[in-house]
Formats: structure tokens, sequence, C-alpha cells
């Protein structure tokens, strides 16, 4: 059969989580209008007749500016390093800046297998000098061409997940990236890319699920906002994230949702915030 991994780039905003949700048939990744939503390279897979397809969706490209910027760009440097064929996206309605242009002249001589797509072609589009694949995940149209064109540079071997997963993440992880992907299409400003959501306690059992949840920010003024007025943003976050959880799980849940303030977490070790 033919398996290997898939890198999935671009800047910020491209549509890379999109297209990996899209295609694995789950959410396995935040989709928001937000710039540099994704902060872990997340695993989706894809599993077809005669083919897995491990996809890696990687945070958007962007300057570094404090360790979790730092790590972000080490996933996708890793990502690059390990795949067997490298997606490059590009939003086709907006102009395409010289660096971009050179970071994909560079990528060029880092693999052989790249494939350039140009996505949200169901927008205006901008002109562009760049030879790609054109795709609109809204509307579907040659996505498939572009999952047959991924499948042919694929190598054979035996498949590397269970056919019955779609993504290598715990359950745990899943529902930080469920409760933050709710912040970030739910507050205002960069209030949300200050905010960290760890899971400090799973415990299971056949018919009920207990998880504690601490949502980290770095201002007094940001955990307010969170709670929100008469705890009512809380409030609706919990209502969600339960319904998620037991949709997943099939069992009742108790969610306990902590917010905190650590005015510094982005430059501490960010492994010790889930990331």
């Amino acid at each position: 059969m033919k398996c290997g991994y898939v890198a999935v780039l671009g800047q910020p905003n491209a549509g890379k989580s999109s297209l990996v949700n899209y295609l694995v048939g789950e959410e396995v990744a935040i989709v928001s209008h937000r710039r540099q939503t994704t902060r872990n390279s997340i695993l989706g897979i894809k599993n077809g007749d005669g083919y897995q397809i491990v996809f890696v969706d990687t945070p958007g490209i962007h300057h570094s500016k404090n360790n979790l910027d730092r790590f972000m760009m080490k996933n996708v440097r890793s990502a690059i390093a390990s795949a067997d064929v490298v997606l490059y996206l590009f939003d086709g309605s907006k102009e395409m800046e010289q660096e971009e242009l050179d970071y994909i002249e560079n990528l060029k001589t880092k693999t052989e297998n790249l494939i350039l797509v140009q996505t949200k072609i169901d927008k205006k589009q901008s002109k562009h000098s760049v030879d790609a694949l054109k795709i609109s995940v809204e509307t579907g149209e040659s996505v498939e061409k572009l999952l047959e064109k991924i499948v042919s540079l694929l190598p054979e071997g035996d498949a590397i997940y269970d056919e019955e997963l779609y993504t290598d993440k715990s359950v745990s992880f899943l529902i930080s990236e469920k409760i933050r992907g709710f912040l970030l299409n739910n507050i205002d400003k960069e209030i949300p890319h200050g905010v960290a959501v760890v899971v400090t306690n799973f415990d299971e059992s056949e018919s009920f699920v207990q998880i504690d949840v601490d949502i980290i920010c770095e201002r007094e003024q940001h955990k307010g906002i969170i709670i929100g007025k008469g705890g009512g943003m809380l409030k609706m976050l919990g209502q969600e994230a339960r319904k998620y959880v037991e949709g997943l799980l099939g069992v009742k849940c108790m969610l306990k949702l902590f917010v905190k303030v650590d005015k510094d977490w982005r430059n501490k070790n960010v492994q010790d915030y889930g990331y």
C-alpha cells in the first residue's frame, strides 16, 4: 500500500487546518479566522483504498518572538525533515510578498515532493506568478485531485497507524484544543493568543469522566474577560466543552474550569503548558 507523512505548511490563515480536517473527515485542528491558531504539529490520519496518509498540520510560518514561537517554528522544521511529501498552501485571495516567494524557492531545495496549493479559490483571487494546484475546501473543488496527487507521491509501505485512528493526539489534547478554539472564536483582540489550556485531571470510568482544566492567561483583566459578566463566558465555554467531550467519549462529563494568571508563561518552559 501507499503510506507516508505529509507536512502541511503555509502562512498563518492559509487554510492548513481546514484542509486537514476536510481530508481526515474529523476535527483534529482548530479552525479560526485568527492568525497563528495552530501551535503544535497535529497529526491527522487519512485511510483510503490502498493508502494511509499521515498529515502533519504545522503552525503558520512566522518570526519567533518568545519561547512559544520558537517551539512552534521548531515543529515546522521537524515536519519538513521527516515528510515524504510537503504541501505549501497560500491564500489565493491575497497577494504574496517577496519573503513568501523566497521561502517557496528555498523549500524546493529541501524536498523533491513539493506540491504548491492555492487555497480559497471560491473567493476573489489576486494575481500570482506561482504555478499551483487551485482548490477550495468550502466547495470541495479540486480537493480530490490534490488527494490523488499526494497518494501518487507516497512510498510503498505498511500502515503506520491502526486504520481506526484519525489522529495520534490524546483525548486530553483534543479537549484542550477544543477549549482554546472556543476562546479564539469568541473573545476579541489578541487575548486568545496569550492563553494556554492545560488538562490537569482526567479521571474516566465506564459511564462517567471528570476533567479539570486550567486556562492560563497573561493579565488579570484578561481573566475577567474570559470569565465574562456574571460568569457568562465561562459558563458558555463549559457547556460547549462538555457537549464535545460527551460526544467524543460517549459518557457523561463533569468538567471544572479554572482561570489563572501567569503573565510570562510564553517565555517559560512551554512543555509545562501542554506544548
